[in-house]
């Protein structure tokens, strides 16, 4: 067991549009590497790919190495390589345990999910975590955004300049995405220039969030906010500093004296990873965890290979 505390702490979290994979020395916490890509629908191909790279460029070795890993894609592919399944709402609430401990609600947008965690306190030093996770309809997360960005012929390296502090926004349906599609045509139409029509979006993506996730529950400050659409696009993040503050005025929440509402609401660095650093947090908890020890490359090649397709047969 000494080995295994002194080798490496792998987390991943294969999400429905991205994988996302860091590498930690297990005897100090630092992270030695670190992965993030797009899988455009092979999550297992994306996924052999990194513990390729993680061997041949981190050492990652299945004798001194312990996975764990998180994410929709995440319960069938684990077991593959020998890793622990971390719930991803149990992954997120640990990383922000560990290094955000003043943070009382946190807001993630995944490609194809959203998930709102609120910390309640309850008086006596404990928090009670409420999750809320939209898994059944891309209404409100990234895809709604891609899908928006390609019609319009923005490119994504384009997207994540697009802002929404100070302009017109336009009313778009964020309950569902080809409600919004259908409004923002509408839109584009009548000569609403692009910058505009994103705005709107992600004002009513932010809007849609806090009216279905949050439940009723009052997303208090401080709130942090994870995830690709987060940390990679500047209006998303806008927008959520614009409705949050004014849901605080409405509910009389008080804010600390000198503070400015909106920076309150923030990204952490390396928000992208968040729920896979939460994974190795889990990790780092459970020191003995010799069901998560890495096995090795083996299964994980021969389903790429062919078992997956097997699998689909036998589901069929």
């Amino acid at each position: 067991m000494e080995s295994s505390r002194q080798g490496h702490l792998v987390g991943a979290d294969v999400g429905s549009t991205t994988v996302k994979a860091l590498v930690v020395r297990a005897d100090t916490g630092v992270v030695v590497w670190r992965d993030y890509r797009r899988h455009e629908t092979r999550q297992p191909e994306t996924l052999l790919d990194c513990f390729r790279r993680m061997e041949a460029e981190a050492g990652v070795r299945p004798h001194d190495s312990r996975v764990f890993m998180t994410g929709s894609g995440s319960r069938s592919l684990a077991p593959l390589v020998g890793a622990r399944f971390v719930q991803e709402v149990t992954a997120v609430a640990l990383a922000v345990e560990r290094w955000y401990p003043r943070v009382r609600s946190v807001i993630e947008l995944g490609g194809q999910d959203a998930k709102i965690v609120v910390f309640k306190p309850l008086g006596d030093g404990r928090t009670q975590k409420i999750p809320s996770m939209n898994d059944r309809c891309a209404g409100g997360t990234g895809a709604v955004i891609d899908k928006i960005a390609a019609k319009l012929a923005i490119p994504p390296a384009e997207l994540g300049r697009h802002g929404y502090a100070g302009l017109h926004i336009h009313p778009v349906a964020g309950k569902c995405g080809v409600f919004a599609e259908t409004d923002i045509n509408s839109l584009q139409k009548q000569g609403v220039p692009p910058d505009e029509l994103m705005a709107s979006l992600f004002d009513a993506l932010v809007l849609q969030n806090l009216t279905v996730l949050a439940r009723g529950h009052t997303l208090l400050p401080d709130v942090l906010l994870v995830g690709g659409p987060n940390t990679f696009i500047r209006g998303m993040r806008e927008a959520w500093q614009h409705a949050l503050p004014r849901v605080w005025r409405e509910r009389g929440v008080a804010i600390p004296d000198g503070a400015r509402p909106e920076d309150l609401v923030f990204v952490p660095p390396d928000g992208e990873y968040f729920a896979a650093s939460g994974a190795v947090e889990y990790g780092r908890r459970e020191a003995e965890a010799e069901d998560a020890r890495y096995l090795g490359l083996a299964c994980l090649k021969d389903y790429v290979a062919g078992g997956r397709r097997h699998a689909r047969a036998r589901a069929a």
